[in-house]
């Protein structure tokens, strides 16, 4: 689990709580519940978006919710320390000898490339098909990202027409002076919550997925140029000081596992 993403919404909660009991006491909590204003906020936004997506991009962006709070399995460093091994073995034995190693590999998408290379393919052609297929992740991730980004602007929009909505009626009943008081404050709740729609689930979704996804991205690119580069008969050493470029210098390694100094 993605510890920072579980603690990150729960606090926002916390602080919007406090916020309420601090300002209007925990016995006026009631005041911000308001279920017609949730019912214009939340479901026309869901609902709009809907309309702006296939039914399988809106149900699998709703999915990816869940994706926040699955830790990244990839271990960048082991992940290379793997790729300069293959070389050490492709080096001594071959590149046939990789497809008995490619047996033991739970990642895909380096399996594919080792049996793309083990094949004979052209290099230029094994670029082409991984490239390819990481584009394709990409546009699936980038799906996702966009219905987050787009539920996040429909909040603040149906927000806005629910406090309209509000607004005409409170208008409409301005002889009683004691009742503009209550009719404003439940037009603003649909503003309010837009926002909470918008900042403390969108905006922080779509960003831990844009993470993920250019994490993801690197890792493979970094599978890519060392796979590439096997193919190729570069020294190992070479193909490490490759790979490494790829890092920070705080999170550069060397072949025995060793860490460089950041500077």
């Amino acid at each position: 689990m993605d510890l920072a993403s579980i603690l990150g919404l729960l606090l926002c909660l916390v602080m919007f709580i406090y916020g309420i009991i601090d300002n209007a006491g925990a016995s006026n909590f009631g005041r911000y519940l308001d279920f017609p204003s949730a019912i214009i906020t939340f479901g026309g936004s869901f609902f709009a978006v809907l309309a702006s997506f296939s039914l399988s991009d809106f149900t699998g962006g709703l999915k990816s919710f869940m994706l926040v709070f699955k830790a990244p399995s990839t271990d960048v460093r082991g992940m290379i320390q793997k790729i300069i091994d293959l070389s050490n073995v492709a080096r001594k034995e071959g590149l046939l000898s990789l497809e008995e190693a490619a047996g033991d590999l739970e990642d895909e998408f380096m399996k594919k490339g080792i049996l793309l290379i083990v094949d004979g393919t052209d290099p230029e052609l094994v670029r082409g098909i991984m490239e390819t297929e990481l584009i394709s992740t990409e546009d699936r991730h980038k799906s996702k990202i966009n219905f987050w980004e787009t539920l996040g602007a429909m909040g603040p929009a149906w927000g806005m027409i629910g406090t309209l909505i509000g607004l005409v009626n409170m208008l409409y009943e301005m002889d009683d002076p004691s009742s503009i008081g209550p009719s404003m404050a439940v037009a603003l709740i649909t503003t309010l919550y837009g926002s909470i729609l918008a900042n403390w689930i969108c905006a922080p979704v779509a960003s831990k997925l844009k993470t993920n996804n250019s994490n993801e991205i690197m890792v493979k690119e970094i599978m890519i140029e060392g796979l590439l580069s096997i193919q190729a008969g570069e020294n190992p050493r070479v193909i490490e000081e490759k790979l490494k470029s790829f890092l920070s210098p705080g999170d550069r390694v060397t072949q025995d596992g060793g860490g460089e100094e950041d500077g």
